[in-house]
């Protein structure tokens, strides 16, 4: 068991080990959903709600997969859980807000492959992390996944106005924004000692 605060599974989950930008988890639905505000807004919104609920399950199944003596089947049991809670969201989504269905596109179901999602069900359960202890950590990871979606997405947008060199538009620049977000994020390091 872990003996962490749970404010320090948080700052930890969001900003020091921050999936995306230290971790290099989820960089599909950074890269492509980061054009707009409002929809990397709303990405990491499902990815925050699919995160809890794929470590509640993730925290569940661990415990009993530990009891019946089968923690081998653990990898395959946390994808079929992510899968089924995507789904779950694509359909809400879908039925909710048919103009947001459309602008995720195919980053909705890529939720299901994102690495991000099983890192954070693997990691908490290689932490030992209590159920409160997972729901923090899930809550931090998919905070830190929206920061870095809006950080993205709010430099873009500032960055469609600007002047900026034929050689360097499109994925060009698209990259060299998420290493220099990247660098900044590494200096948060220091708070997790």
């Amino acid at each position: 068991m872990s003996g962490e605060s749970l404010w320090s599974i948080f700052l930890n989950a969001s900003l020091v080990n921050n999936f995306v930008l230290a971790y290099f988890l989820g960089i599909c639905p950074f890269l492509g959903v980061s054009g707009k505000l409002a929809t990397a807004t709303r990405m990491g919104a499902a990815v925050c709600f699919v995160m809890l609920v794929s470590s509640l399950c993730a925290y569940g199944i661990h415990r009993l997969l530990v009891a019946i003596e089968a923690p081998y089947l653990q990898l395959i049991a946390y994808i079929v859980v992510i899968a089924s809670t995507v789904q779950l969201v694509e359909m809400f989504i879908r039925k909710m807000s048919p103009a947001l269905f459309r602008a995720l596109g195919i980053f909705l179901p890529l939720i299901t492959t994102n690495c991000a999602i099983l890192g954070l069900a693997l990691f908490q359960t290689n932490k030992g992390y209590t159920l409160v202890q997972s729901l923090v950590y899930a809550l931090g990871a998919g905070a830190g996944f929206t920061l870095a979606l809006v950080l993205m997405a709010g430099i873009r947008e500032k960055l469609e106005l600007a002047a900026v060199p034929d050689a360097v538009q499109g994925t060009a620049l698209t990259l060299m924004i998420a290493g220099i977000l990247s660098l900044a994020f590494m200096g948060f390091a220091g708070l997790g000692a």
